[in-house]
C-alpha cells in the first residue's frame, strides 16, 4: 500500500515554533491533510515524547513515527527517524554526553560529526540522513563538499530535500544515486496549510514504524510532492539585505558582497546543485510540484490572508465536499472540484499542468507565484 507521509515537523520545544503545536492539533491537520504518517518531531525531548506516548495509537488513524533533528559539527542539520518512542529516548541518552542541551531543547547541538552521528543512530536502531540538505545556512552541501566530507565512512539512509529543491536538483550528482529522496513540510505550525505542505509517497507492506523504516531504507519511495523549488526562500543566488538576484559569476565578481549595500551574496540551492552536478541524471519517482489550497483559496479570493473568513468557509467548503486536501491537490478530477468552485479548480489545473508564473526567490525572501486562470494575475506567496 501507498502511504503519504509528513516525517520532518517540530514542537514547541523547538525555536520560532508555534505554542499551537500539540498532538491533538497535530493529528486534526493531518487528517484534513489527508496524511497517513506523521512524524513526531523533536522525540530527543523527553517532554515532548510523553506527549506523544498517550497518541501513538489514535482516533484518526494516522501512523505516528518518531522522528527528530539535531544541529551537528559544522552546523549541519540531520534528520533521525525511530521505530518506537524508546528508540529515541535511546537515542537521546547515546547523544547526552556530547550535548548540553539534549533535554532542554527540540533541536537540540550535538557535538559530534556526521560520521558518528551516523554510528550511533544505526547502533540504537534508527536511522539518519542530512535535513534540507541544499539550503544555505544549515543543509550539508551548504557546508560540505560531498557525502564523504560531512559523514566520512558511514553511508547515510536518506536525503531529504528541503523547501528550495526537488528531485531534479539531486538527480544530477552521481554521489546520491540510490540514495532515497525525501520531501517534508519541516513545519513550525499545525495549521493544514503548512503541515504536508511538502510530503512522500512511501510503498510499504505494514503500517508499522518500523515498516516504513525499512521501506525508507530500500527506497521504495512513489512519490514525492512539494512547493515549487523557485519559490524557497534560498533559490536564487541573491543578497541578503537587498535581495537582489545575482549569478554565481557576478557573486564570485563581488566577492560575494551586494554592491548595492554591502549585503551578503549567498548563493542559491539551484547554483549549488549544479555545481555538484556531473552532468547526467539518475532515474527518480515522480515529483508533483503543488501549493497548498489554503493559499490557492487565498489568491482565488484576492484576500492578504488565508486565515480570513471567507478563506476558512471555502477551504471548510472544499475539504468538507471533495475530501482530503492532498486528494484535491493531486489525485482527484478537475471536474468534480469545478462543481464545488471553478476558480479554485483552474489555479489547480494551473498547477498541475506547470502554468503557473514564477517569481523565483532569493537571499532568504520567498518567491510567489501568479496564475493565467485569475485575471488579476494575484501572486500567491508559498
Amino acid at each position: 500500500m501507498q502511504l503519504s507521509a509528513d516525517l520532518h515537523i517540530h514542537s514547541p520545544y523547538s525555536i520560532a515554533v508555534s505554542k499551537a503545536m500539540s498532538p491533538e492539533r497535530l493529528l486534526e491537520a493531518g487528517r484534513i491533510k489527508g496524511l497517513d504518517m506523521l512524524g513526531t518531531g523533536d522525540a530527543l525531548h523527553p517532554g515532548w515524547r510523553s506527549l506523544w506516548a498517550d497518541y501513538m495509537d489514535n482516533d484518526e488513524g494516522i501512523l505516528i513515527v518518531p522522528t527528530m533533528e539535531i544541529e551537528a559539527k559544522g552546523k549541519v542539520h540531520h534528520l533521525i527517524m525511530a521505530d518506537t518512542l524508546d528508540t529515541a529516548a535511546a537515542i537521546a541518552e547515546a547523544f547526552s554526553p556530547f550535548s548540553n542541551n539534549a533535554a532542554t531543547s527540540g533541536r537540540p547541538y550535538v557535538s559530534l560529526d556526521g560520521e558518528k552521528i551516523v554510528e550511533i543512530v544505526h547502533d540504537c536502531g534508527g536511522i539518519v540522513g542530512p535535513a534540507h540538505a541544499f539550503t544555505p545556512w544549515t543543509g550539508m552541501y551548504g557546508k560540505f563538499e560531498s557525502l564523504a566530507a560531512c559523514y566520512g565512512t558511514a553511508t547515510p539512509d536518506f536525503l531529504e530535500l528541503g523547501l528550495s529543491a526537488d528531485s531534479s536538483y539531486g538527480a544530477g550528482i552521481a554521489e546520491l544515486d540510490g540514495l532515497p529522496f525525501l520531501s517534508n513540510s519541516d513545519a513550525h505550525s499545525p495549521s493544514p496549510h503548512k503541515i504536508g505542505r511538502e510530503f512522500t509517497r512511501i510503498e510499504v507492506h505494514a503500517k508499522t514504524a518500523k515498516a516504513v523504516i525499512q521501506h525508507i531504507c530500500r527506497g521504495d519511495i512513489s512519490l514525492n510532492a512539494g512547493i515549487f523549488p523557485e519559490t524557497g526562500k534560498y533559490s536564487c543566488t541573491a543578497c541578503t539585505r537587498c535581495y537582489t538576484h545575482f549569478t554565481c559569476a557576478e557573486g564570485e565578481q563581488f566577492s560575494w558582497r551586494c554592491p548595492c549595500d554591502g549585503g551578503q551574496i549567498k548563493m542559491g540551492v539551484r547554483d549549488r546543485t549544479l555545481i555538484h552536478s556531473t552532468g547526467g541524471s539518475s532515474i527518480r519517482p515522480p515529483y508533483i510540484h503543488t501549493v497548498s489550497l489554503g493559499e490557492i483559496v487565498s489568491a482565488v479570493l484576492n484576500t492578504s490572508s488565508l486565515l480570513t473568513r471567507k478563506c476558512q468557509a471555502l477551504y471548510s467548503e472544499l475539504t468538507g465536499t471533495l475530501g482530503t486536501e492532498i486528494s484535491i491537490l493531486i489525485d482527484l478530477p478537475l471536474s468534480d472540484i469545478f462543481a464545488v468552485n471553478s476558480k479554485v479548480a483552474g489555479v489547480i489545473s494551473d498547477i498541475r499542468n506547470g502554468d503557473g508564473i514564477l517569481y523565483p526567490g532569493g537571499g532568504g525572501k520567498y518567491g510567489t507565484l501568479a496564475f493565467p486562470s485569475l485575471c488579476n494575475e494575484s501572486r500567491l506567496s508559498c
